[in-house]
């Protein structure tokens, strides 16, 4: 027989324990302790059994009290941007019941009139504002969840600063509360104040086109000092490593880690490790990973491969790209789980030679890119071609 569950998760809005379900108010008058904010603990009336979030937030003191009747209160839908997905993760399904709330998102696009499948939906409350930079294209609709009155500040700046000075700004306040507030401005004649918590932004973005939403990034988007994969290869590179959402790659001599930030872009969830020697392709790298609001999903490591790869997390897929030895290839052969896919390019004749070997022993297939393109030639134009890349694609 399955216990019954001990951790009620509560989703509450503005508009305080009144609009709470009569399950949620039932699950929160058994409780012995009701954890959450300041404010969500205030707009339950919850004193003396009431603790609030301790900082640094953390979820222990939640489970520190397992098998308790416990609850605890969220904004809205606890699974969305919240901290039902935290404590889940630490839980057995049995162990606890939900009670969501609308979410933010779902009373923002049902204000503005939006399809909210057709939304963005993002939590910028407690992440970089660069993390819109690879998902802003005009036409776009947003809806963000902001730390306070100040981020937003910030957004409207950021988003004059990154071409976007047509957008328009839709902030709401303290939504479903008595004090709720609308109000919108241009980014580019942004000067709103006094902009209650908590909030959240709507808005279109408009101005230039953004960022295309394939592999291949252009090359002058990446902070570099010249040593990357250029963007023909590496929209190849990308597809042949397949990413998929949640996986890890390892991207070793990454110069300047365009293929770490590309599977980052394209996995959502993906992590990565970015192996690289020299100090300041280290540099470019975090610029770059910083730039794309990635760098919380991305590990730097400075070391000359194959030292330093017995520490890293399991990779899902490698990428060979730079100081390609047969050591190297041994050890990472040694040390990858099968399953793992692997993909390195070749320059020098030399490496070229190791990879035609080691592919007559592992299988997998070898392509041969050569890409060229136009160069003035006196008064006319002609060819170059780039150094032919030999590509191994094997799975181990």
């Amino acid at each position: 027989m399955m216990p019954d569950p001990w951790l009620s998760i509560i989703g509450i809005g503005e508009d305080s324990l009144e609009a709470l379900t009569d399950a949620s108010r039932k699950a929160l008058a058994q409780a012995e302790l009701v954890f959450g904010s300041a404010r969500h603990l205030a707009l339950a009336g919850i004193a003396e059994k009431g603790r609030e979030w301790p900082l640094p937030f953390s979820v222990k003191e939640v489970l520190d009290h397992k098998g308790k009747p416990v609850a605890v209160l969220a904004s809205g839908d606890p699974f969305w941007h919240g901290v039902g997905g935290t404590l889940a993760a630490s839980l057995d399904p049995s162990e606890w019941l939900c009670y969501p709330a609308p979410s933010s998102f779902s009373i923002v696009s049902s204000r503005m009139g939006w399809r909210l499948e057709t939304v963005r939906c993002l939590g910028l409350h407690a992440a970089p504002l660069e993390k819109l930079y690879p998902l802003l294209n005009a036409g776009e609709k947003f809806i963000c969840l902001m730390r306070d009155g100040a981020q937003v500040q910030k957004l409207a700046q950021w988003l004059c600063e990154t071409g976007f000075t047509d957008t328009e700004l839709f902030v709401f306040e303290a939504l479903l509360s008595p004090t709720e507030r609308r109000r919108s401005s241009l980014v580019s004649d942004f000067s709103m104040t006094h902009i209650n918590h908590p909030v959240t932004v709507a808005f279109i973005a408009k101005g230039q086109k953004g960022l295309p939403q394939s592999s291949g990034l252009p090359d002058a988007v990446f902070a570099s000092d010249g040593q990357m994969t250029k963007r023909a290869v590496r929209a190849v590179t990308l597809s042949s490593l397949s990413p998929r959402a949640g996986e890890c790659l390892w991207d070793i001599g990454a110069g300047s880690g365009t293929i770490a930030i590309e599977w980052l872009i394209a996995t959502r969830t993906g992590q990565a490790v970015a192996v690289e020697c020299r100090e300041d392709r280290l540099h470019n790298i975090q610029k770059n990973a910083d730039m794309f609001g990635v760098s919380s999903r991305l590990k730097i490591v400075k070391e000359k491969a194959p030292a330093g790869l017995d520490s890293l997390p399991v990779p899902d897929a490698v990428f060979i790209g730079g100081g390609l030895t047969a050591d190297m290839l041994h050890q990472i052969w040694s040390c990858i789980p099968e399953g793992c896919r692997v993909v390195v390019n070749a320059v020098t004749l030399e490496s070229e030679a190791l990879l035609i070997s080691w592919s007559a022993e592992k299988g997998g297939d070898l392509m041969r890119l050569a890409v060229s393109s136009t160069k003035p030639l006196g008064s006319k134009r002609g060819w170059v071609a780039a150094n032919p890349i030999l590509q191994w694609v094997v799975t181990r």
